[in-house]
């Protein structure tokens, strides 16, 4: 009996752990939703703005390292 207590009591308190937190949840309402909308395209625009800016950075390095190996023809 010990043995099946040990196995089933953490899977127990596992599915009480999600039962109680499923009710906590709630759906975002309008404002919430909005305000992570707008992080979330505020957070994709900065990378993407970081992306662009290192790749014109790191073009020119890249064309005169592999430009370069072609100029022996």
């Amino acid at each position: 009996m010990k043995v099946i207590n040990l196995v089933f009591n953490p899977l127990k308190e596992f599915t009480n752990d999600n039962i109680h937190q499923a009710k906590r949840c709630h759906k975002l309402d309008h404002k919430d939703f909005t305000k992570v909308v707008f992080r979330t395209t505020i957070g994709l625009v900065v990378m993407g703005f970081i992306g662009f800016i290192m790749k014109l950075i790191f073009m020119p390095f890249n064309n005169i390292i592999v430009g370069s190996a072609w100029v022996n023809d």
